[in-house]
């Protein structure tokens, strides 16, 4: 069957635009597949990342009809069922275009150095400095390996980075890669800095508190990482070594979960209280709150009162099993 293939191109210091290139292929042919013919046979100007063609390097990630995936994963029969065609389109169309959140150097070709820099920032390294047995391996049993499995699995392809909603609008967030292998070292039983590594995690939008928990990551992870469980499991260990006077970010958590708790969902009327405002201690962060206080106020979007769910007694069982579960 024949396929036009989209392509993104662009030159350093030109403007973008897309080219198409149309080929006979066969649905199982990957989009690897197809672009090395383009390449090979039509275009040897056209510019894009590979390596071992078999999800192993991570190297060809690029966006497919949208969304961040590996060119040797993917398929054209898989890509041309997901997507429903007009009916005026007489050769099915699959649009090819560089990740996000880098800039482009040439075609599908993007520049990674925040990505890695990024990844450099979380200290992606087993510490063992305070162990000084230099003569022996440090084991591990099979359960605490098994706890490294998911993030274990991550070949840093970008594709999480690239589609990264937090990191678009936030350049001091890390990104979801990053946080992923620190959530390994923050498991690992062989590393001896755990404390230091969650107190640098802490900090502010670029660990763990930038993530806007917007699912983009674990949606396109090729590997079933899952990075924005990891983050989530990062924040789990900080959670439960700090109090709600720590910082915004973990009273916004706690308050959060004490509120439903207490009704089966958020008594608006507290939660910018208690969050910004820190239960009545920060007199700036409760002025901040008065103009927002006024317009709710001048169109009758300001609740009176607050209603407990039907289901509060179930909600509020259901939060403390899993809280004994944790423990």
């Amino acid at each position: 069957m024949q396929v036009s293939f989209k392509i993104f191109r662009q030159q350093p210091n030109s403007t973008p635009s897309f080219q198409t290139y149309t080929l006979e292929v066969e649905p199982g042919n990957t989009i690897l597949d197809c672009l090395n013919r383009i390449k090979w046979e039509l275009d040897g100007t056209l510019a894009f990342r590979k390596n071992c063609r078999n999800t192993i390097c991570g190297s060809c990630a690029m966006r497919i009809n949208g969304r961040s995936a590996l060119a040797c994963k993917e398929n054209v029969g898989s890509e041309l069922a997901r997507f429903s065609h007009g009916a005026d389109t007489q050769i099915p169309e699959i649009i090819v275009a560089p990740m996000g959140n880098m800039p482009v150097m040439k075609d599908l070709v993007v520049d990674m150095t925040s990505f890695w820099d990024n990844l450099e920032a979380v200290d992606p390294y087993v510490s063992t400095s305070a162990r000084q047995i230099p003569e022996r391996e440090f084991l591990q049993t099979p359960e605490e390996r098994s706890r490294l499995d998911a993030s274990g699995n991550c070949i840093l392809c970008g594709a999480c980075y690239s589609e990264c909603n937090a990191r678009t609008v936030d350049p001091s967030f890390v990104g979801p890669h990053a946080l992923a292998k620190a959530q390994r070292l923050v498991d690992d039983s062989r590393d001896d800095t755990t404390e230091a590594r969650l107190e640098k995690y802490n900090q502010g939008t670029q660990g763990v508190w930038g993530c806007t928990r917007c699912y983009m990551c674990n949606a396109v992870c090729p590997m079933d990482v899952a990075p924005m469980d990891r983050i989530g499991e990062i924040k789990q260990e900080i959670l439960e070594r700090k109090n709600a006077q720590a910082s915004r970010s973990i009273r916004h958590r706690k308050v959060l979960i004490d509120l439903v708790k207490q009704g089966g969902w958020i008594d608006e009327r507290k939660f910018g209280l208690y969050v910004v405002g820190n239960y009545f201690r920060d007199l700036r962060g409760l002025m901040s709150l008065v103009p927002l206080g006024l317009r709710m106020l001048a169109k009758g979007k300001f609740p009176a009162t607050f209603e407990p769910s039907e289901g509060t007694l179930e909600v509020r069982s259901l939060i403390e099993a899993v809280q004994a579960s944790e423990q």
